[in-house]
């Protein structure tokens, strides 16, 4: 048999198992398998460097799949590879099994991403080939290695899409290469309907090399795949005119192809026949969860070459390692995802600033000694002080991977795609920064990022109304509230999927950071302030860094008093002026007050129930104040406890009026903790 009778043979095979799994779960979408198929066996027969008896290697290519709908195919795919089993595609959408109906990243079966919501999926893939360059430029060509990825045209259409296009051709990552599989046919309608744009010249003039190819003829794959390893300058897109459906029949053996009834639902459901098309494609009816044995051969084949490949590989990486002892040690501590040792304490801070400013400081810090570090700001890198880190490194641009800093652009979701890609990756430790208002464009990539438990740094500033003149466009009220739901979800780990940490003060935004640093199996957010914070005083002896050092439990005291009268909690910006309330109410009133800095609910919620009460002991009555919404705060607070919070969007002003107009002030918040008192009955 030929190499592309085999490859057809492969095909077809995963032709028949991906609608046999569609029909066995009587749910999924068999349509776009059917149609992708003989680009996967190509690819994953000739093209795709990977270790058999490893799925995690590192310098494996990498596969992200960004139309998640045709998981079937993918499954498939590696159920020959060996990496599922029969029994796994059995169980396709079902409770407890491996094969859920989107892809869930998951290294050790070759799923390098989770896929579904259409775009981020190939926006992970620039992420990962800007990693691939950034590994390449420190320690050489030998270890370079290509990012596949594979779109459809809701993908193309999803507008991620033009940031991560855009991206790619500008940087010239040649080590990305990209299927579009132009079937023609959506969910509901076909692709005319809805657009009539030229894609590939629109790659093209974002600097992507292009190729138009019948996405069932093996020669015409092959050789764009070719020209895709040899390209030296740019990514390449492969347009893969495809047939959604490709080898469904009905009962009388008539095609049911090309239409999108085969786009969601199973053949049966869409009339054709499973039993007709799986026996047409070289199945067995009775059993299509079987490998044909001349694809079984072929991939015992596959699986050798592929072996024997790996093996030259690791024999270039010895050879080198022998003879770059000092950078071997460094490519094993970035591979770890391994700290170097970093003395925070010996960070320096001026008094009484931004807690933007004190993370700049931090970044300063960090630039040079943590050297996979890569920051991303977009468009806003004076604002969000990761110009700080930039001053020490260089960002990338063409050809040019020297540095540690990622521009890019006025694209939020983008970059927090790219950020995510990045960490998927691994070896790297991605952050990126922009205004906190800005996170809701973000936000469909840090779910995904929660989701896929990925270590990505958000760096937010600008983090509430005092964002001043700005007007309430750029005053982010509710963003706190949103962000911290994540907080309080499981993940697949069962931690919480996302760390989310609004310091209070310079030294707590280095503790802060070295929370998220040590942050390895979820996402960390900083929320940080654009105006000026009074720096807390140091407690019982302790430098105010080591007194900061409690905010690693979530909350901790600032003010302690062994007998409160009342519990004061906030965090950020409200700490400050909590403690100018707590010393107006002892001077005024004889008022106790403990203040409480809680940097993060979820953590302080993830500990034991006795922890919790030590720091908020119960039966003393809690104020709690926060310049979002209240529901940020209820966390900390009972029944009979109070929350102030904004009730409303900002308003355009300087922040000091705002304080004054809102109600911000230290008179103003002691008067209402006054009232707060008075009304529980306490009488000063």
């Amino acid at each position: 048999m030929s190499n592309n009778a085999a490859i057809t043979k492969t095909a077809d095979n995963i032709r028949v198992l991906s609608a046999a799994m569609v029909e066995k779960a009587k749910s999924g979408h068999p349509g776009g398998p059917m149609g992708g198929a003989d680009f996967m066996a190509l690819l994953y027969t000739e093209f795709l460097r990977y270790d058999p008896d490893n799925p995690a290697w590192f310098f494996r290519d990498r596969f992200f799949l960004d139309a998640g709908h045709m998981s079937a195919m993918m499954y498939s795919t590696l159920h020959l590879v060996g990496w599922y089993k029969k029994d796994d595609l059995k169980h396709f959408r079902q409770w407890g099994s491996v094969t859920p109906g989107h892809p869930e990243v998951d290294f050790n079966r070759g799923i390098e991403n989770t896929s579904g919501p259409l775009g981020q999926g190939h926006t992970n893939a620039v992420g990962a080939a800007i990693a691939g360059k950034f590994f390449a430029n420190r320690f050489g060509d030998w270890c370079d290695h290509i990012i596949y990825a594979y779109i459809s045209d809701g993908g193309v259409q999803e507008e991620v899409s033009q940031g991560a296009g855009r991206l790619a051709g500008h940087l010239g990552l040649d080590n990305l290469v990209m299927f579009y599989d132009a079937n023609d046919i959506q969910l509901s309608t076909e692709t005319a309907v809805v657009s009539s744009e030229d894609t590939a010249k629109k790659y093209e003039a974002w600097g992507w090399k292009t190729f138009t190819v019948d996405g069932h003829d093996i020669d015409e794959i092959r050789n764009a795949l070719l020209m895709a390893k040899q390209e030296k300058d740019k990514p390449t897109l492969i347009i893969g005119k495809t047939v959604i459906g490709k080898g469904a029949i009905d009962e009388d053996g008539k095609p049911v192809e090309r239409t999108h009834k085969v786009h969601g639902q199973p053949l049966s459901k869409a009339g054709a026949s499973l039993e007709k098309t799986i026996t047409q494609l070289g199945g067995d009816p009775n059993d299509p969860f079987k490998i044909f044995d001349e694809v079984e051969a072929f991939f015992k084949k596959v699986k050798d070459q592929k072996k024997k490949e790996v093996e030259q590989f690791r024999t270039v990486q010895e050879n080198w390692e022998r003879a770059n002892t000092s950078g071997a040690a460094k490519l094993k501590m970035f591979v770890s995802n391994k700290l170097p040792e970093i003395d925070y304490e010996a960070i320096a801070h001026k008094v009484d600033i931004a807690t933007r400013d004190a993370s700049g400081e931090v970044l300063a810090y960090f630039a040079g000694k943590i050297e996979n570090m890569i920051v991303c700001s977009a468009d806003l890198a004076d604002s969000d002080k990761t110009e700080r880190f930039l001053a020490k490194t260089s960002a990338f641009k063409k050809g040019d991977f020297s540095g540690s800093f990622l521009q890019v652009g006025v694209a939020e979701l983008t970059m927090a795609a790219v950020a995510s890609g990045m960490a998927l990756h691994g070896g790297v430790i991605p952050v990126c920064a922009t205004f906190f208002a800005f996170s809701d464009f973000m936000k469909p990539a840090i779910r995904l990022a929660a989701l896929m438990e990925l270590p990505v740094k958000y760096i937010w500033t600008h983090d509430a109304f005092r964002v001043g003149e700005d007007g309430p466009t750029h005053q982010p009220i509710e963003h706190e509230a949103q962000i911290r739901l994540l907080e309080k979800l499981k993940n697949h780990s069962k931690k919480n999927s996302m760390l989310v940490l609004r310091p209070a003060d310079a030294d707590e935004t280095t503790v802060a950071w070295k929370m998220a640093l040590e942050n390895k199996n979820s996402p960390t957010g900083l929320i940080l302030s654009r105006q000026k914070v009074k720096s807390l005083p140091d407690q019982k002896g302790k430098s105010r860094y080591k007194a900061a050092l409690g905010a690693q439990h979530g909350a901790y005291e600032v003010i302690h008093e062994s007998k409160p009268d009342v519990i004061l909690v906030g965090n950020g910006s409200e700490v400050s002026t909590l403690y100018g309330a707590a010393e107006i109410l002892m001077a005024e009133y004889n008022i106790k007050s403990t203040l409480i800095s809680a940097i993060s609910e979820g953590l302080f919620r993830s500990q034991l129930s006795e922890n919790q009460h030590k720091i908020i002991p119960k039966g003393v009555p809690v104020f709690a104040l926060t310049a979002g919404l209240p529901e940020t705060m209820h966390g900390f607070v009972g029944p009979e406890d109070m929350v102030v919070g904004m009730e409303s969007f900002g308003f355009s002003a300087p922040a000091e009026v705002l304080d004054e107009q809102l109600g911000f002030t230290a008179e103003a918040i002691a008067e209402k903790i006054l009232a707060f008192l008075e009304l529980r009955g306490n009488k000063f």
